[in-house]
């Protein structure tokens, strides 16, 4: 049976080929990059308890 003369329930699946579970590495991103935010994150809110706590204590 050539290529022509089948028809698409006679195709095989390719076994090399898996369903999607999970994010995949391409859907991540690089792990220097989520390191980074997540300092930037505590910085800013560092920086942001440091000024209240000057404002507190300026305040009273």
């Amino acid at each position: 049976m050539t290529a022509h003369q089948m028809s698409p329930s006679d195709t095989r699946a390719d076994p090399t080929v898996h369903a999607r579970t999970g994010p995949n590495e391409e859907d991540r991103a690089p792990m220097s990059f989520t390191v980074r935010v997540f300092i930037y994150l505590v910085g800013v809110h560092f920086i942001a308890a440091f000024l209240f706590f000057l404002f507190y204590v300026a305040g009273g």
